[in-house]
């Protein structure tokens, strides 16, 4: 086994002969007092560093967070990254690992004998890391060439074809209300791009001021009808420590899956269906019930942000909440104006948002670059 080059960040003066970090295997040992000092060091130490062994009792940047920073940088993919504690209860050490730790040792110990352990660990990093760099070229997907002239043959003959169309729409909405005839969102499509997704607007230019008069007509449970999701983390709380790495939002220390958390309650307590909904032109109902006001995706799609088949683009904040490993396939496929769920949806009936998303990886998982 080569030289093993050890980065210990901790306060034990004494950790080289405590823990028995003078074995032979041992290239160099380095010790740093905190997080900060530590992540320093290896931003400009010139030598790989095999091994980092972290104090869990620290102050300043806790072990989940410093890991988080640390596998940031592709340059220390292949280290290993092992936590010291004094003790741990199994749901605190079940956290741990969930959170990217590689692996757990309780003091004292010896080095030497997890040596075939850390051996293992150092393997396994290895081929980790390679697979995260061919899943890395994966998702970076590139519509193939014959399937862009296809698209943009394909939406550039359609444009022609329905110009006529498009002319009266404009024209029908300029004569019912004054405003922009395009109404633009942002949309998530491949690779987690956000583009502007174009379609006909459907309502007065004023919808949002009118909202505030009919929201006792809303048919969506609001959260106000809710238990109101507090500021502090359950999860945070009954562990004791983050259960999720840390953000800094608006001035303000929350962990990540309390803050999705948040925005997902946001966006229910956003989504507003008012039976006869006042704000909606009577051009913009017809065009809605007849799908006109999808056409100037056509547009998105002689762009590049999205293709005439592909899965369907999602707002951002639904977009936010799907990128879990178990999800995120989807956004390997291009953003499409028709998908295979919208297909088998037209032949199967209803289906749960659980078979859309599983129809959306299927697409997206069988996209790779160059096909």
């Amino acid at each position: 086994m080569e030289a093993l080059n050890i980065l210990y960040i901790g306060q034990n003066e004494n950790f080289i002969s405590d823990y028995g970090f003078n074995h032979e295997s041992i290239g160099t040992a380095v010790q740093k007092e905190n997080g900060f000092l530590a992540f320093n060091y290896l931003i400009k130490a010139k030598k790989t560093i095999h091994i980092i062994f972290y104090e869990s009792n620290l102050s300043g940047i806790n072990p989940y967070q410093f890991n988080k920073r640390l596998r940031s940088k592709i340059k220390f993919d292949t280290a290993a990254f092992i936590l010291l504690n004094d003790h741990l209860s199994k749901k605190e050490s079940i956290y741990a690992l969930k959170q990217g730790i590689d692996e757990i040792i309780i003091k004292p110990f010896s080095f030497n004998d997890y040596l075939n352990r850390i051996k293992f660990l150092l393997e396994y990093r290895q081929l980790s890391a390679t697979d995260r760099k061919s899943s890395k070229k994966r998702r970076e997907h590139k519509i193939p060439i014959i399937k862009r002239v296809f698209d943009v043959a394909v939406a550039g003959t359609a444009l022609l074809m329905i110009l006529p169309v498009l002319i009266v729409t404009m024209i029908a909405m300029k004569i019912e209300s004054k405003g922009p005839w395009i109404y633009s969102s942002k949309r998530v499509g491949n690779g987690y791009k956000i583009f502007n997704f174009y379609k006909f607007r459907s309502m007065f230019v004023d919808a949002e001021e009118r909202l505030k008069d009919l929201k006792g007509l809303n048919q969506y449970k609001t959260n106000n009808d809710s238990e109101k999701i507090g500021d502090e983390c359950p999860d945070c709380n009954d562990l004791a420590i983050p259960c999720s790495p840390i953000l800094f939002v608006d001035g303000k220390e929350i962990c990540e899956n309390h803050h999705l958390r948040l925005k997902k309650d946001q966006a229910v307590g956003t989504f507003i269906k008012i039976k006869e909904d006042p704000r909606i032109t009577k051009v913009g109902k017809f065009i809605r019930n007849t799908s006109i006001d999808e056409l100037p995706q056509l547009v998105n799609v002689l762009k590049g942000d999205m293709s005439i088949v592909g899965n369907r683009p999602l707002p951002l904040y639904e977009a936010e909440l799907l990128t879990c490993d178990q999800w995120s396939e989807r956004f390997l496929a291009p953003a499409g104006i028709t998908g295979l769920w919208q297909v088998e949806k037209r032949g199967g009936g209803k289906m749960s948002e659980e078979e859309r998303k599983r129809l959306d990886n299927n697409y997206g998982s069988r996209q790779k670059v160059g096909e």
